[in-house]
């Protein structure tokens, strides 16, 4: 059973919609946090298992559990067709986050965590040779992920490729591109494009983007971590769709 770890995480899965079933509270537990959990918990009829911290922590998968874990349904499932019904109903522009090829984690839930506090209507990620939703990514995305709209697909490029038909632009973060964030127009229904930590778009998804984007920067380091750099875009986007 998928389970969840840390204090703002769980406390945001108890408001969102997908069923709790049980929570592990660490002994002596205490705090504002942990009373809003107790709280909620009550309300909605979930149990709550006292355990020794050693115990606890012995069962924990992010190692930051912050004294909470707790076990729940999986995260609702998505496809495009979700999506892009959300952007047809409404008025207001579509942005959505494309990852390719994301395998850290902590990386993961940082974009989560970013694309949904920015308005983002989905994230899309991979289902091979990229991360999955563990229990580290949902401890990083800081509770986002039961809010914003998770879609995992076999092949990104037919991803992409649909979404243009659904009348998306598509722009990539890319190092080589010509202009900068600043510079391009990110304003109408876009998908942005976030690649690898180590290696950046691949060839193939880098061809499929309308357009390239690049972060100015006058240090020599090359590139910047992936949700450092997919922050500072979306936030470009939010600016200029206003």
């Amino acid at each position: 059973m998928p389970r969840i770890e840390g204090r703002n995480p769980v406390y945001e899965a108890l408001r969102g919609p997908r069923k709790i079933h049980r929570i592990f509270l660490q002994s002596g537990a205490s705090g504002d946090s942990i009373a809003q959990i107790l709280k909620l918990a009550e309300e909605k009829n979930v149990p709550i298992t006292r355990m020794e911290a050693d115990k606890l922590t012995a069962s924990a998968k992010s190692h930051a559990h912050q004294g909470v874990i707790a076990e729940a349904d999986s995260l609702r499932e998505y496809d495009l067709s979700d999506i892009i019904a959300i952007k047809e109903q409404k008025e207001s522009d579509s942005l959505i986050i494309i990852l390719d090829e994301i395998k850290d984690p902590h990386n993961f839930g940082a974009i989560i965590r970013t694309a949904y506090a920015a308005g983002a209507d989905a994230v899309i990620y991979q289902d091979r040779r990229a991360v999955d939703v563990t229990p580290v990514v949902l401890k990083s995305a800081a509770g986002a992920a039961e809010h914003i709209p998770l879609v995992k697909v076999t092949n990104l490029n037919y991803a992409i490729k649909d979404l243009k038909a659904a009348n998306y632009w598509i722009a990539g973060a890319d190092i080589a591109a010509e202009q900068t964030h600043f510079q391009a127009d990110l304003t109408g229904s876009l998908g942005l494009v976030i690649g690898s930590e180590g290696s950046g778009l691949r060839r193939l998804v880098r061809e499929n983007c309308d357009f390239l984007v690049k972060i100015p920067m006058r240090g020599q380091l090359g590139s910047l971590n992936a949700s450092v750099a997919a922050a500072i875009i979306i936030y470009e986007i939010f600016r200029q769709q206003g």
